[in-house]
């Protein structure tokens, strides 16, 4: 069920109906828009008795959500959410298109160090880089753990990049929830029910990626699980799914985003570099993702690719992605959007560093 309050309700108001929701036995979920605030009701097994809410004060209307996914859709919340950042004027959502990038692992202070240089000067809002990897084999190397958050944290305070790392349990959770500005949850882990419950009860924003043969509905319904927990702040992430094709890791399934963003009012970013797994296809993959409405990209760099620990095969020269980030602010303009660096200016296009660097 959906509460949707009068364009004029108070605060107070809104805060009646929550605690009155909260009353029943259920869980209120207010999610502020543009023009109006929707509280989301779950925890409900059955039809709500909507009588005794509709008759509130501030109430314009009870309906019946019908999708499996309710917090998530666009039926509770028409406007896009904008994800924003504590003392930042960086966000992911609306106007601007985020750029994260970074190495696929943090493998020593010199080599992320090199890298954040390198992507922060060409316009990168945003640093990745795995502490902790979840490998196919249990003898590839499996990240520095709370070494490498603290590398990172580095990062942050030297260049004023945002750091987004990804959890693969409890323990790494807290850790990165404690280091990182946005938590990643990797494919793998993406109807890992129980983790997503708890980065729902996190502090920091989610980055959610798309799991390795998800369905669309599966997608939301992990979304879902997060937002079900209190955690309204989710970006979503296309990285390929398993599919028959050879000539690539994965596939890239671009057209997801529109049908994301049909659905949902959350944002939805594109991983080129996992969607592909080869070096060549990255550009012209970041450049159809702009193009089609994606908002951001993540995309792995790394300035000693034959030599990474991991995913050197997908991960672009530093030089490669300048001549990526020239690219996608060209097709960015003709969108209307723009691609702010990590103060928050925006770069003309034709510009290759960052101001006063």
């Amino acid at each position: 069920m959906l509460v949707v309050m009068q364009a004029q309700a108070t605060e107070e108001q809104v805060r009646a109906v929550c605690q009155k929701i909260e009353a029943l036995g259920y869980r209120a979920h207010s999610m502020p828009g543009a023009q109006r605030t929707a509280i989301g009701i779950t925890g409900n097994k059955g039809e709500v008795e909507s009588g005794s809410l509709e008759e509130m004060p501030g109430v314009q209307e009870v309906i019946r959500v019908s999708k499996p996914y309710k917090l998530v859709s666009r039926d509770t919340k028409p406007d896009n959410t904008i994800v924003k950042f504590p003392n930042s004027r960086v966000a992911i959502g609306g106007p601007d298109l985020a750029i994260i990038a970074g190495p696929c692992g943090i493998e020593t202070r010199d080599q992320a160090f090199t890298i954040a240089e390198r992507v922060a000067r060409a316009g990168a809002q945003f640093f990745r880089g795995g502490a902790y990897k979840p490998r196919t084999s249990p003898y590839s190397f499996q990240g520095l753990g709370e070494e490498g958050l603290k590398i990172m944290a580095e990062i942050r305070d030297r260049f004023g990049l945002l750091i987004v790392t990804e959890a693969v349990d409890y323990e790494s959770l807290d850790l990165v929830d404690q280091y990182a500005d946005m938590i990643q949850i990797g494919a793998r882990n993406m109807q890992n029910f129980s983790l997503l419950k708890r980065a729902g009860r996190a502090r920091k924003p989610v980055l959610l990626k798309r799991g390795i043969s998800a369905t669309l509905e599966e997608f939301l319904m992990a979304a879902e699980y997060i937002m079900s927990e209190g955690n309204y702040n989710i970006v979503l992430c296309e990285r390929g799914v398993r599919t028959f094709a050879d000539h690539t890791r994965n596939t890239l399934d671009l057209s997801i985003v529109p049908a994301v963003q049909r659905l949902s009012h959350l944002p939805i970013i594109v991983d080129p570099s996992h969607g592909t797994g080869k070096r060549n296809k990255v550009t012209p993959l970041s450049r159809a993702a702009v193009a089609v409405g994606a908002d951001g990209l993540i995309v792995e760099v790394h300035h000693d690719p034959d030599r990474a620990l991991s995913d050197g095969m997908q991960s672009l020269f530093p030089d490669q992605f300048d001549a990526l980030m020239q690219q996608v602010r060209q097709i960015a303009a003709v969108l209307g959007r723009t691609i702010p660096n990590a103060a928050g200016q925006s770069i003309l296009v034709g510009e290759s560093r960052m101001s006063g660097s």
